[in-house]
């Protein structure tokens, strides 16, 4: 599709076609829309532009009505949903006015060149788009109307700038005459007629022009005549041949007068980094570390857009990023430091001081005032110029004011701003500046990583010869996550090092304000230290962004604007606030603070008295989640819930720690057992095990009436460390005597897969497997899979294979019915067991491969492991040992990381059974002790591994 926006909007299809768009308000949205195509536009950004200052009551769902007119008339695909606004789905090239601003900077780079023949072809082609007034069904839209007639009367002066090269001045005489009495302070139009009618043989009307405009601009202004309009008066007394007419030749390039005292020279003084004059850039004391990247796409962004926002949080680089930027810029650049400017009457003047725009000494007492913007106004009128306009944030409403005149009236001049929130005005291109890439954990290569580099860097300067190694790197990576990748922050921990070492100032970083405090004497104060670079951010906030942010730090993970909302009692629309302020970031559909601001804003909770109740709103939150979840993880759902649960896991760990400390058992009790399930799927063992105890010892004798399961759950939840001690056997017996093996749960669904594997049948075996007959048609439809699963490892154990054979079977078609892959896996586990011990090892292996398939489906880790070991086995009995230590090595490395330490024990088993086999047998005795170190003892599902671990020691000592 075409757009059409420079007159009377319309819309063509691919056969030029005209597309029914319907009433004013949706003409309207579209104009709003195609004006910025491909780009976000902020909703308040399309009601003041819609309705202008008097907005409907319910602007919000108004505004929403009119967007879906407006896809019904082009297409739901066109027009899309953003959480900070709404995007045409177009190549901005399709839309008339970005054409029109394209065609138009091709014949001004060509009119600059000398081809001006080219120049007046590809400007005329750039006019003829014009229909009639821009955005004429935009009423309301005036400064972005505005900034397009300046465009267009930009590129008129073009085309008769290219023309008067091209020798036509008898032919412009009558237009430009139109032009200046339209446009009676138009210096160039002047400049251009006086060319015209001296060309023409005219030089006496040339000069009384030029009298005429001098005598005006004193009138109006007080001002004398500018550079061009005073270089064009001089050529014509001195009868420049310059002003003659070529009609056989393009003309020599247009005259470049000289610049006006308070303006720069081009070219500026010796040692500019890139040709252009830089006024107000300080060279820099540092190196640029791990922004490569940025700074290229802020380039980018510059030769596509005259406006550019850099946002992001405090101590993110931003003022830096923009230096490195401006340097690169191979024109004049202006740099202007607003961080020292209190109030917004004050940011003209601060543009004009680092122009070296001075006041007249000694002005004509009969002439009026001229503002400072109207100053700003004359002097980039025609000026090719980078305005940099540095630490915007306090002073937001004033900068996106001044910036909205001054790109509209100077059609050479382009605007980067650094702020903590977009200007938010029309054209605004606005780029994010995000912390420094942070390392994993234990990554291979630390230095990889841009947040490490630059830490070294500048510890190196405070402490020469340093360098991350094996022994601070792990110190190293801690501060550098610890601390977000704020670069600021982490100078800040660098510089610490003058009189602390790596490993002291990772161990202090729980009191990180207090810690980092020492940045450099001349940064502004507010870089100094680490509270005053988010301290500043909090000031600037109103109250009710104030207390939302507070309440907000209960969040660990982030969260999503229907938890906020719901926790933190105030409506989504202040969070999308903090979120524009840099407060929070969204993310993958949530909003999260970083640690650093995290913690400030903990101390404002707490200073407020509410911790204890948003806490217990947190909590209730995560209750009604996990109480929600829990059976549609066990599902066909269930990779949706896994999902949404792996986005919420910190946080129910969170709430777990809450009832804890806070003496909510109950509350407790219940999030841990309905969190189960997730936590075992995912393999979440050590840490939740920890949780658990942690539950138990705050409960201590007084066990909850009526919370039979879920203490029961807890319990066992502290036995998956699988550390055999008293305390994990005492609690084992506990489970036993407090629920019987024939316990079919009524709340908490899962217990019925932890109290079998962790306790087992009792000794009748055959008693049992009578009773799980008995019941299995009237359960539910997991618990009856779950069942003939149970039943099909019972006949295992009593020797009946194929009625084990077919419970399995059962099992497996019913867990296929009801869609839930963890089920499945454990049914082929089984499967591939039974298969096995009938040696029939190319089943088990296709068996062991498919739950392998589906376990990885399901990133369920614990399992993924189980399958490895299982198909490696099968590898053995297949007599391929190579195969076999490959899944074992990588089933030991899963394990390892989730904490799996049976499925670690039955990996090494394995590698040591490979070595048996090689001749190895020092190696598989090492092995052999260390996986019978790390298979637990009292589980009942580890039973066979342990007899497998003895088994092997025996033959490897008589092997000796």
């Amino acid at each position: 599709m075409r757009f059409e926006i420079l007159g009377p909007t319309s819309v063509l299809d691919e056969d030029g076609a005209p597309v029914a768009l319907g009433g004013p308000r949706v003409r309207a949205l579209l104009t709003l829309l195609a004006l910025n195509a491909g780009r976000v536009v902020g909703a308040g950004q399309l009601v003041d532009d819609l309705y202008g200052p008097h907005p409907p009551d319910g602007v919000a769902n108004a505004l929403q009505s009119q967007v879906s007119r407006l896809r019904r008339a082009l297409g739901r695909d066109l027009v899309e949903f953003h959480p900070a606004g709404y995007r045409l789905v177009a190549d901005p090239h399709d839309v008339d006015a970005r054409r029109f601003e394209l065609l138009a900077l091709d014949g001004r780079r060509a009119l600059a060149a000398g081809d001006a023949g080219r120049a007046a072809a590809l400007l005329c082609e750039a006019l003829e788009l014009w229909r009639g007034a821009p955005l004429a069904d935009a009423p309301h839209a005036v400064s972005a109307a505005a900034g397009l007639e300046e465009l267009r009367l930009a590129a008129v002066e073009d085309r008769l700038q290219a023309d008067l090269a091209l020798g036509r001045h008898r032919d412009l005489v009558a237009e430009l005459r139109r032009l200046t009495a339209a446009h009676p302070l138009r210096e160039r139009l002047r400049a251009q007629l006086m060319r015209a009618l001296y060309g023409s043989g005219r030089q006496a009307e040339a000069l009384a022009v030029y009298e005429e405009a001098r005598r005006l601009l004193d009138r109006e202004l007080g001002i004398e005549p500018g550079a061009e309009l005073a270089a064009a008066h001089l050529a014509v007394l001195r009868a420049d041949p310059s002003l003659t007419p070529q009609t056989t030749a393009p003309s020599p390039a247009p005259i470049q007068p000289p610049l006006p005292s308070s303006l720069p020279a081009p070219g500026g003084p010796a040692g500019s980094p890139r040709g252009g004059f830089k006024q107000g850039l300080r060279a820099q004391l540092t190196s640029f570390v791990g922004r490569a990247e940025e700074l290229a796409q802020v380039g980018a962004r510059l030769r596509d857009s005259r406006l550019v926002t850099l946002i992001g949080p405090g101590g993110a680089g931003k003022t830096r990023l923009a230096q490195e930027a401006a340097a690169q810029e191979p024109g004049d650049v202006c740099f202007v430091p607003l961080a020292h400017v209190a109030g917004a009457a004050g940011v003209p003047g601060a543009v004009l001081v680092a122009l070296d725009i001075r006041d007249a000494l000694l002005p004509a007492p009969q002439r009026a005032a001229v503002g400072p913007v109207t100053r700003l106004l004359t002097a980039l009128a025609e000026r090719d110029l980078l305005l940099v306009l540095d630490n915007c944030e306090h002073l937001v409403a004033a900068v996106a004011e001044l910036a909205d005149a001054l790109l509209a009236s100077c059609p050479g001049l382009r605007v980067l701003t650094t702020s903590r929130e977009a200007l938010g005005i029309t054209g605004e291109s606005i780029l994010p500046v995000s912390p420094l890439r942070l390392p994993p954990p234990e990554p291979d290569d630390p230095l990889e990583y841009a947040a490490v580099r630059l830490f070294a860097d500048r510890a190196a300067a405070v402490r020469p010869g340093f360098a991350v190694d094996a022994g601070n790197a792990a110190d190293v990576v801690r501060i550098c996550r610890a601390l977000d990748g704020l670069p600021l922050a982490i100078e800040l921990a660098a510089a610490r090092l003058r009189t602390l070492s790596v490993a002291d100032v990772a161990a202090r970083l729980d009191d990180r304000f207090r810690l980092l405090t020492r940045g450099s004497r001349t940064a502004l104060p507010r870089h100094q230290t680490l509270r005053a670079v988010v301290a500043w951010s909090w000031d600037l906030l109103d109250d009710a962004e104030q207390r939302l942010a507070a309440r907000l730090s209960v969040f660990v993970g982030g969260a999503t604007p229907e938890a906020a909302e719901r926790v933190c009692g105030l409506p989504e629309e202040v969070l999308f606030s903090l979120a524009e302020k840099s407060l929070v970031e969204y993310v993958g559909g949530r909003y999260r603070m970083l640690d650093t601001i995290r913690a400030f804003c903990a101390e404002r909770l707490a200073e407020s008295g509410e911790t204890a109740a948003i806490r217990d709103a947190h909590t209730a939150y995560y209750l009604d989640l996990v109480l929600t979840a829990d059976p549609l993880l066990r599902t066909a759902d269930q990779l949706t819930w896994l999902a949404r649960l792996d986005q919420e896991s910190d946080d129910l760990e969170a709430a777990v720690r809450w009832t804890t400390v806070s003496g909510q058992p109950e509350t407790g009790l219940r999030l841990l057992a309905h969190s189960a399930c997730y936590w075992w799927m995912r393999g979440h063992r050590g840490v939740i095990a920890g949780l658990a105890a942690a539950l138990l010892a705050r409960i201590g004798d007084a066990r909850p009436a009526g919370m039979e399961e879920e203490y029961v759950m807890c319990l066992l939840v502290t036995a998956w460390t699988g550390v055999a001690d008293d305390v994990v056997r005492e609690r084992l017996a506990e489970v036993r005597e407090l629920l019987p093996i024939t316990h079919l749960p009524e709340r908490v669904e899962f217990l019925m897969m932890m109290r079998s594997m962790f306790t087992g049948p009792p000794g009748d075996v055959e008693q049992i497997y009578h009773e799980l007959q008995a019941h299995t048609e009237g359960l539910p439809p997991w618990q009856r899979a779950l069942s003939y699963s149970g039943a099909g490892f019972v006949l295992q154990i009593l020797g009946r294979v194929e009625e084990s054979l077919t419970s399995f079977r059962c099992a497996l078609a019913a867990f296929r019915a009801i869609g839930e892959r963890w089920g499945t896996v454990l049914v082929l586990s089984g499967l591939g067991e039974l298969a096995s011990r009938e040696g029939d090892y190319a089943a088990s292996y296709a068996l062991s491969d498919e739950a392998l398939t589906l376990a990885r489906e399901l990133d369920a880790r614990a399992e993924m492991a189980e399958a490895l070991c299982r198909r490696g086995d099968a590898l053995l009995g297949m007599g391929e040992p190579l195969g076999g230590r490959a899944d074992y090595e990588e089933a030991a490395e899963l394990a390892r990381r989730v904490g799996s330490m049976d499925m670690l024990a039955w990996a090494h088993l394995g590698m040591a059974e490979v070595a048996l086999i090689g001749g190895e047998r020092d190696a598989a005795l090492s092995l052999l002790a260390q996986a019978r170190a790390e298979c637990p003892d009292d589980w009942y599902s580890t039973e066979d591994i342990r007899n497998r671990i003895d088994e092997a020691l025996g033959r490897a000592v008589s092997e000796r």
